[in-house]
């Protein structure tokens, strides 16, 4: 499958961003699509993830309530509405497609995902 983010971009502090992720090619052998960061100097770290089916979510503590993912079906696109956004949010945003059917709490690791976007940079200005 093929990812490709956008919606990236530089916003102040306290304001929003949608990003999209729209996969191509063969969606319907994934079961999950989780939204990734990695700041300079930093590990890549876990934002959220969603269910292809169900559309059930699961949130890393620093962005829960901030941010929110969904999904088209559709449009075989997930979204990541990102707002009261920080400086500690700046990042390389990368989305991710996974294979793996376990509990949404343990699709955290990078090793779940199976195929991974090129990222979108989001800066969070002061």
């Amino acid at each position: 499958v093929q990812l490709q983010a956008s919606g990236g971009g530089l916003v102040q502090t306290g304001g929003s961003l949608r990003l999209s992720c729209e996969a191509s090619g063969r969606t319907f052998s994934y079961a999950s699509m989780g939204w990734f960061r990695q700041a300079p100097g930093k590990e890549r770290e876990f934002v959220s993830v969603i269910r292809w089916s169900g559309g059930s979510t699961y949130y890393a503590d620093s962005v829960k309530g901030r941010f929110t993912i969904s999904r088209d079906n559709a449009k075989n696109t997930v979204y990541l509405q990102m707002n009261s956004l920080k400086p500690e949010d700046t990042a390389v945003y990368y989305c991710a497609a996974g294979r793996s059917r376990y509990a949404l709490s343990a699709l955290s690791s990078l090793g779940s995902y199976n195929d991974w976007g090129q990222g979108t940079q989001v800066t969070v200005s002061s």
